[in-house]
């Protein structure tokens, strides 16, 4: 296993603060925007084109949901539930199951070269150490593993005292990989893991699925906010982020997209498209 400190370590590291914006490369800045944005990263750095990134996103009131929930055998119903409680829906192109997503969760996406030296663990672990490295001075109690009943269950799930509050997931393009997390800082989590239970009982009923989707269960999830007592704020974590990688990296640059960055991303932008046409459909 690689030092994780050696995978975020570079001279020069890329920073994108795409939190606030509502349009991204001429398009409406959405979950799915921020999927093809990631590939086209992944796709400069894995070419030498581009220094390694960290990118930070946010998207008010989306469910982001993973390519088995999308085969669910009701997933009209649950679909349609989750619009009528006023969220969009977008299918990812990484790993995982649905995730609740809303103005008090903070996406981090580190975008790495040379992952053809990396195993999907040591990206992983990267970021998980980083996470711990930045609340350092808040915890020392964040764990990695799976916490049965949250929803998009995983090995790297973050925890403290049982309770998830962030889980990662992977997309490698050629030699390049966006490790992705969800940080679920502030706001209800119980809400929004109770929105995840319900849509997945409206998709699933009792129908046997050759898929084990969770039976998520609210009380096992949290805020970092609650968790830790104190009150932490999206505008908090991100100027932690900065400070991390400022402490691994000579410089951090802010560098506008490049002419194939914008190609990339126009590509792999009506991939998600066509990806999402099963919820195109059923919204009308």
């Amino acid at each position: 296993m690689k030092n994780w400190k050696e995978v975020i370590r570079h001279t020069t590291f890329r920073y994108l603060d795409h939190s606030d914006e509502k349009y991204i490369l001429d398009k409406p800045y959405t979950a799915l925007t921020s999927f093809a944005v990631d590939d086209a990263l992944a796709m400069s750095v894995s070419n030498g084109e581009s220094a390694p990134a960290i990118r930070l996103w946010v998207h008010p009131k989306t469910i982001v949901l993973g390519i088995p929930d999308a085969r669910l055998p009701y997933i009209k119903d649950g679909v349609r539930f989750l619009a009528d409680k006023g969220y969009q829906v977008v299918v990812r192109n990484s790993g995982g199951l649905a995730v609740a997503l809303d103005g008090g969760v903070l996406n981090i996406s580190l975008v790495i070269p040379g992952v053809h030296e990396l195993s999907i663990h040591d990206c992983y672990e990267a970021m998980v150490s980083f996470v711990q490295y930045m609340l350092r001075n808040l915890t020392n109690e964040i764990k990695a593993y799976e916490i049965v009943h949250s929803y998009c269950p995983g090995d790297y799930d973050l925890s403290i005292d049982g309770r998830k509050f962030a889980g990662i997931s992977q997309r490698r393009v050629k030699d390049g990989a966006a490790v992705q997390i969800y940080l679920d800082i502030e706001g209800n989590s119980f809400e929004r893991a109770s929105l995840i239970r319900d849509f997945y009982q409206l998709s699933k009923k009792d129908e046997q699925t050759k898929f084990t989707f969770p039976e998520v269960q609210p009380e096992v999830m949290g805020s970092l906010s609650d968790l830790l007592g104190v009150s932490l704020a999206v505008e908090d974590m991100k100027k932690r982020v900065y400070q991390t990688l400022g402490d691994f990296n000579e410089e951090i640059v802010n560098t506008d997209f490049s002419d194939n960055e914008k190609e990339v991303f126009e590509k792999r932008y009506k991939q998600m498209l066509k990806r999402n046409e099963i919820i195109t459909e059923i919204l009308g």
